[in-house]
């Protein structure tokens, strides 16, 4: 008996690194699936599924031509949905063109296409064969929504009306990815955050944001903030676009200087302590030159086997 064999499995190259961190097993991690063009929306879709990570990127090369004028393709999904910008997975997939694909980088910068639009990347230090690098990204510039009334975004955060710096209401910030930016009195507050995910998802995105970003205060210069995010009744170890938002709040708020660079520390209660920094140019009246960076380590790398 004859059989006809079926086709060849499809192939793709896989790496998993850690974001936002100079240590292994720390950070975020993010699964950069490369060569990925001709992959449909819902293959994608069951990949990242199938990574089971916080975000996982593909990256679609194309004409050198092409990508030097716009920029590599990426896309970002999470588990449930694609994403139109995130900031651990453009640092990250930007590491990983560095050590893998350095001709798609022009002098330390590489630009990724993302679906807000190109991203550009600068790195310093060791590129090609290093499994250590340190990037950052320059976000859109950002766009100010609606300030917040602190004592029900409290309530949504499983805090007091207390527990929130009253100088500054809470305001829903986006530099690709919209979030509402709450800063805190005190790290003992943020360790109480418990947000109420359901009720706090269908709330903000009535206010056209996604997710609570909340900073506080650590008295200490090394980091002076500590930062969470709780999404999808999880917690986001290392959240980039929502530190865009936040520099350029803190600055817009005058709680920071314009060009002051600083350091926030996150995912320190998941045991996945990631850093952060930031730094953005302007005043009141206007934002912009939004930098966020940090480290990136390479911790796998694989191959999918695709039917």
């Amino acid at each position: 008996m004859h059989t006809t064999p079926g086709p060849e499995p499809l192939e793709l190259e896989y790496c998993i690194v850690d974001v936002f961190t100079d240590t292994a097993l720390a950070g975020n991690p993010l699964a950069v699936v490369r060569n990925s063009a001709g992959l449909s929306t819902e293959r994608m879709q069951a990949i990242a599924r199938e990574f089971n990570l916080s975000e996982t990127t593909f990256v679609e090369r194309r004409e050198a031509s092409l990508e030097r004028a716009e920029g590599v393709r990426v896309r970002i999904f999470t588990t449930r949905e694609e994403l139109n910008f995130a900031g651990h997975p453009t640092l990250g997939t930007a590491s990983v063109l560095r050590m893998q694909a350095p001709e798609s980088f022009v002098g330390d910068t590489v630009t990724l296409k993302v679906n807000v639009g190109p991203v550009p990347v600068r790195f310093g230090g060791p590129s090609s064969g290093s499994s250590k690098l340190l990037g950052e990204m320059t976000q859109r510039d950002p766009e100010f929504g609606a300030e917040l009334e602190p004592g029900e975004v409290a309530r949504l955060m499983g805090l007091s009306l207390d527990d929130l710096d009253p100088r500054w209401a809470p305001q829903i910030v986006s530099t690709g990815s919209a979030f509402a930016i709450v800063l805190l009195r005190t790290v003992e507050a943020l360790g109480r955050l418990q947000v109420a995910q359901q009720e706090a998802m269908k709330w903000l995105r009535e206010r056209n944001a996604r997710w609570f970003f909340a900073l506080a205060p650590t008295g200490d210069p090394a980091p002076p903030y500590r930062a969470r995010m709780q999404f999808y009744g999880g917690e986001d170890p290392a959240t980039g676009s929502a530190a865009g938002c936040a520099i350029a709040w803190l600055v817009k708020s005058g709680a920071v200087a314009s060009g002051e660079r600083i350091h926030v520390r996150q995912g320190v209660e998941m045991g996945r302590p990631s850093d952060l920094f930031l730094s953005a140019q302007g005043n009141f009246a206007r934002v912009t030159d939004v930098r966020v960076g940090g480290s990136t380590v390479l911790v796998a790398k694989g191959q999918l086997f695709l039917p």
